[in-house]
């Protein structure tokens, strides 16, 4: 009887284990925007889960990969204009830098890429925005194309948006 408590205790283990540790699911959002131009964002969604932005996740002042897994990446089928920043067309990945009043938003030319290999010598743009107070909590990181170009990040009570033209 011991043993089978025992084996039931540590299969529990191993069981919770495996989902704490399972990736963060995967989301892609698109929209073809008013001057033509179609934007999408392929990334995955990492989860509050009980910590805080700025401190466990997301630190405040450091590049992180804006996403979880592999990084996240940003596409356009022509070129566009950033945040007032020329883009030529193609697929880049997209980090940033967060911080309680502004984020850094960094879109980089080597998209195919670990989300934990960001080298600054590829970045195409970087600009800042400013941090807004999300509608409403969100758990998971998401990303909303508008059909005016205007693109947010929204996750736990915090919003970040920029324009695509």
């Amino acid at each position: 009887m011991k043993k089978t408590i025992l084996l039931l205790l540590i299969t529990g283990l191993f069981a919770a284990t495996a989902y704490a540790q399972r990736p963060s699911p995967a989301a892609k959002v698109s929209e073809t925007i008013s001057s033509g131009a179609k934007i999408t964002i392929d990334y995955s969604q990492p989860g509050i889960k009980g910590r805080t932005i700025g401190k466990e996740i997301a630190p405040w002042g450091e590049v992180w990969r804006t996403g979880a897994n592999e990084a996240t990446v940003f596409e356009v089928n022509k070129k566009v204009s950033v945040a007032g920043k020329s883009i030529p067309k193609g697929k880049y990945s997209l980090y940033s830098i967060p911080g309680k009043k502004e984020w850094v938003i960094i879109l980089n030319k080597t998209w195919n890429q670990s989300g934990t290999e960001y080298d600054q010598k590829a970045d195409a743009a970087r600009f800042t925005v400013k941090t807004l107070k999300a509608p409403s909590f969100t758990e998971r990181m998401t990303f909303k194309i508008a059909d005016n170009g205007l693109v947010s990040l929204i996750w736990g009570n915090y919003m970040v948006n920029f324009t695509v033209k």
